[in-house]
């Protein structure tokens, strides 16, 4: 039995008397104190952790203002605090101890936008795509790309003055930046904007503390401005973090703060509203995408790119693209970056030209394309082929994969990971090449493998060296290769930290500044901060102030996670290789990633959270000398007693009085989850949340007791069966109110469907298909046989919605075959959501005997609901390994393709088909939607897929009542809007529970789409 786990450690008197004292005050946002809310804060997309004591929300500003000013009442005078903002910083930038403040959860509002002028004013917790998606029917975009851009805030990039893809032509955040909004401790407001010289010295005058900030920046960057024109390297990337060269413009008439706070990285000020300059959209962008025999070469004659005048030229090594083909974006993007036959592609090049004049950008084009056949002719630089890519959207399915490189790196196989902490250095471009070679055989030297890509135009490459940080060994090489790629940068007058800020590397910048310069940032610093309490450790400590710096020999994810044995870590790998990219974090309602993140706003419930929380729960567990291995190995052999059961109550009564056990946090998280796994295709490194969560639910019922709705869930498919022989007389009783009620309150399940009237078996009476047995159907003929399709049921479309199982054996009667319903075999998906799965086990094991059975009569098998036809495919290979067998059920989009003959048709026409995909289905087979779309086209018919997210229900997870609300909040997201918008009877969805929860909310349902088909046929 799983113990009782108590050791998770508390929170100082100090700082929940601060909280309290905040709340009392009028504080609007949300507090939390919980060890998961807290270790959901102790990473980011770093390899550090380090423990908050609590984690604050605000709203607005004005809750920023008021927790300034509390913080600086004389008993809270030794409390820290450190803004965050989405969590994507690769060096710790928003860890420290005290209290985070998290601008990402409510601070997200467009506040007003002048596209006459072209600006933008937003809160911090902005998401840049999101900002993006907002100003694109104005004609604009806000320039600085980020790979994480959809979950990147505008105050996390300000912060760190983030750049990326295109800063050569575009800037860097700060060039974008016309004014800021920043809360100084004490609660000022301090408004930034340029100002004449002469206005910021008469500001300089005024006693207070926005006077003390003008006057010590504007006299500290003068008088020492010919040591930092000369210390500040003159590269586009030429981040520092306090950025005192570009206070001044270059003429010396204009002064601006902004400068200092954009890549402060929250030691300053609190950020929270900024005004933006926005860049009108390119009318034309076209993309080269080139392809080298080495990576080498790759790097070598991206400068021939630069000469071309190209917008940006974007590098990606072999490793990533050998990841990238593994991951589900290839297959958007394979047609687009094709192999060359009889060649291996080593390196690609994306070179992307971009503006209005569109006579212009195909001339370039064209003449760098000219020119590159006349090196592939000769045989020169390397380069084996190109492909040009005029489609806008095959530009950003591109981008697309690019972007995911970061994550990607994280999937490699093994126990060392591509991790970040050297990885965005900047160097001269003419000299990235040379530089890169060396470093390189720096990485050969120590014998390690790494990944490489990056912006090449800018001489900034990511160069992931792959370590174990399990090892302590490893751990100590880390710091030894940091050292040695700053003292090779160096050589080559590049920086460290070119792009992704300083964090944990602030240790390098005397080094890299020289004692004069690193002096006036710390006058810098003490002019906002004088105490040393905002962030503390990052950047530099204020002038007078002697507080260590944070290193990168601080405590790592790492020296946490090798406390957890071997075994363990090795079989539980979807929490322990979550690499914190956060990609789950995705804020677009579009997205199927992760739904329960998207309507909580809460990080727990995410696959980063849960995965981090599953972590802490295993390293508790070795703590206490507990083998979870072992218990799940030995859970089969056990069966209940009057002992478990008595101790399960006992345990049960003492966590609903409070007794704390942080297994019930970690129980929350999952409760969250709707199990729709598409974390496990769309996440880089497939963290497969359902997988884990139901090992930790079987795991934790051996100390707690289950709800009684969690049998009722796992044994529907043991009663739908006997309840569909008489569905009027249940539809009656279920229908009852007061049984509603017992239900809702007692069971704690809403809305339970009904029963289908007719039921399958009363609509296919007298029916060949629902007649034939096995016996004889192993005795049809070869040519029987060929035409024979065998229909597999489920247990919610067979049983509450049999229609549409009726309508597929319809269908294939139409196509020429004959169809025939096998009988029903459970799957077994319902046990396995909700952890029971010893009892999985068995129902996979049966099932599928039954299954490789039918499939040595060589028919094929279809099933019509993708989640329960993909668990065939995933869950059971998980659970049964080599004796699962090789039978194959098709989803029925999978059968169409080749059961049709092909024929040539006039293009699709008449009014569309809309497709609403199932969550499993278009992330597990992305290609789903364009199959349905083909197989509607080769009737005449024409398909549109409907870009949506999750439809809320999943399987029971909307008919429970903890989740009823947020069923509907995920439902108005993005369906709801959808199914407002377009014509129901034209609208079209593959799940059972996606019908479902369409039927519920609007009244009426939508169909399969093979019922349309149906229709089309005639």
């Amino acid at each position: 039995m799983i113990p009782q786990i108590s050791q998770a450690p508390g929170v100082v008197q100090l700082v929940l008397n601060f909280l309290q004292a905040l709340e009392q005050q009028g504080f609007t946002g949300d507090t939390a104190t919980s060890y998961a809310d807290r270790l959901t804060m102790a990473t980011d997309n770093s390899i550090y952790q380090l423990l908050p004591d609590a984690v604050v929300f605000p709203r607005s500003t004005a809750d920023v203002a008021l927790l300034a000013r509390l913080a600086t009442e004389p008993r809270f005078t030794s409390l820290i605090f450190t803004p965050r903002g989405g969590g994507t910083g690769t060096n710790g930038q928003a860890l420290n101890q005290g209290i985070i403040v998290d601008m990402s959860r409510y601070m997200s509002r467009i506040i007003e936008i002048n596209p006459e002028e072209g600006w933008v004013r937003v809160e911090a917790g902005v998401i840049k795509d999101q900002l993006n998606q907002f100003l694109k029917p104005y004609g604009y975009f806000f320039a600085p790309e980020l790979s994480t851009s959809n979950r990147a805030t505008l105050g996390g990039m300000i912060n760190t003055d983030a750049s990326g893809q295109g800063s050569l032509v575009y800037g860097k955040t700060s060039d974008h930046v016309l004014g800021l909004r920043a809360v100084l401790l004490g609660g000022d407001i301090l408004d930034t904007q340029p100002l004449p010289v002469a206005l910021a010295e008469t500001l300089g005058q005024n006693g207070t503390a926005a006077g003390r900030i003008y006057r010590t920046v504007y006299q500290r960057c003068r008088e020492n401005r010919p040591l930092i024109l000369d210390k500040f390297p003159r590269l586009n990337r030429f981040l520092t973090g306090y950025d005192l060269r570009h206070v001044f413009n270059d003429e010396m008439t204009t002064f601006d703060l902004t400068r200092i706070l954009t890549g402060s990285e929250g030691t300053l000020a609190f950020i929270t509203e900024a005004r933006l300059n926005i860049t009108p959209l390119p009318k034309v962008r076209r993309l080269v995408n080139v392809k080298y025999d080495s990576f080498d070469s790759a790097l070598r004659n991206a400068p021939f790119m630069v000469e071309a005048r190209a917008l940006s030229v974007e590098t990606v090594d072999s490793r990533v693209l050998n990841l990238a083909r593994e991951d589900i974006v290839w297959h958007s993007v394979s047609g687009l970056i094709a192999d060359v036959p009889g060649k291996e592609m080593q390196g690609l090049n994306i070179v992307e030209f971009a503006g209005d004049d569109e006579a212009l950008i195909d001339q370039q084009v064209n003449a760098l394309c000219e020119r590159l056949d006349a090196l592939m002719a000769r045989a020169e630089a390397g380069v084996i082929g190109w492909q040009l890519c005029n489609d806008p959207a095959g530009v950003e399915r591109i981008y697309a994969m690019r972007k995911k490189a970061v994550g990607l790196l994280g999937n490699a196989p093994g126990a060392a990971k591509p991790i970040p902490f050297a990885e965005d250095t900047c160097v001269p471009p003419e000299h990235l090449a040379d530089y890169i070679a060396e470093f390189r055989a720096l990485l050969d030297g120590h014998g390690l493998s790494y990944g490489m890509f990056g912006h090449v135009d800018a001489g900034v490459l990511h160069v992931r060296p792959a370590l174990d940080m399990c090892d302590p060994q490893q751990e100590v090489l880390m710091k030894q290769i940091s050292d040695e790629v700053v003292a090779l940068t160096a050589r080559y007058g590049g920086l460290l930290w070119g792009e992704h800020g300083k964090g944990f590397r602030a240790g390098y910048s005397p080094a890299f500044f020289g004692e004069a310069l690193y002096g006036e940032l710390r006058k810098v610093k003490a002019a906002f901060d004088p105490h040393n309490r905002l962030n503390p450790g990052k950047i530099c400590p204020p002038e007078g102030v002697d507080a260590p710096m944070m290193s990168v020999d601080a405590a790592k994810r790492g020296s946490w996670d090798r406390q957890i044995p071997l075994a363990v870590r090795q079989q539980w790998r979807g929490a322990m290789e979550c690499n914190g990219n956060g990609l789950c974090f995705n804020f677009d309602a579009r997205s199927p990633m992760c739904p329960s993140m998207k309507i909580s706003l809460n990080r727990i419930h995410s696959p980063k959270g849960r995965a981090t929380l599953v972590r802490e729960w295993l390293r508790l567990l070795a703590d206490r000398g507990v083998d979870p291995l072992r218990l799940e190995k030995e859970l089969p052999e056990k069966r209940a007693s009057l002992r478990t059961l008595i101790a399960r109550t006992r345990n049960s009564w003492h966590a609903d009085r409070g007794e704390y056990d942080f297994s019930h946090e970690v129980k929350e998280a999952m409760s969250g989850c709707l199990a729709c796994k598409a974390c496990s295709t769309q996440c880089p490194v497939k963290i497969d949340v359902p997988e884990f969560r139901s090992r930790f639910l079987q795991l934790y019922h051996t100390r707690y007791l289950r709800p009684l709705r969690d049998h009722l869930v796992a044994t529907v498919e043991s009663y739908a069966p006997l309840m569909a022989r008489a569905p009027k007389t249940f539809n009656f009783f279920i229908n009852q109110p007061l049984v509603r009620r017992f239900v809702e309150k007692r069971i704690g399940m809403v809305d339970l469907p009904l029963l289908s009237v007719p039921s399958l078996q009363q609509q296919l009476i007298g029916h060949r298909s629902a007649n034939m047995t096995l016996e004889q159907l192993e005795a049809l003929g070869d040519e029987q046989k060929a035409r024979t399709v065998l229909v597999v049921q489920d247990p919610f479309t067979s049983y509450y919605d049999a229609q549409v199982v009726s309508d597929f054996i319809r269908l294939v009667e139409k196509l020429g075959y004959q169809p025939v319903l096998l009988p029903f075999s459970p799957n077994g998906k319902a046990q396995h959501i909700k952890g029971f799965l010893t009892r999985f086990a068995a129902t996979a094991k049966r099932t599928s005997e039954f299954l490789n059975r039918v499939a040595r009569l060589g028919m094929p098998m279809v099933g019509v609901d993708p989640a329960l036809v993909l668990c065939y495919r995933d869950e059971y290979r998980l659970a049964l390994g080599e004796q699962r067998g090789d039978f194959h059920v098709q989803l029925v989009n999978e059968w169409l393709a080749t059961a049709l003959t092909p024929q040539a048709t006039d293009a699709p026409g008449g009014e569309a088909w809309y497709f609403f995909g199932h969550c499993t289905e278009v992330t597990a087979r992305p290609g789903a939607p364009a199959q349905w779309a083909e197989i509607f086209a080769r009737f005449g018919a024409r398909l549109e897929n409907v870009s949506v997210g999750c439809c809320g229900m999943a399987g029971t997870y909307g008919h429970e009542v903890r989740n009823h609300a947020g069923s509907l909040g995920i439902y108005a997201l993005s369906w709801q809007q959808a199914m407002q918008r377009l014509p129901r009877n034209r609208c079209l969805a593959t799940g059972y529970s996606c019908r479902s929860q369409v039927k519920r909310i609007e009244g009426a349902g939508v169909r399969h789409p093979l019922q349309a088909l149906l229709e089309i046929i005639g």
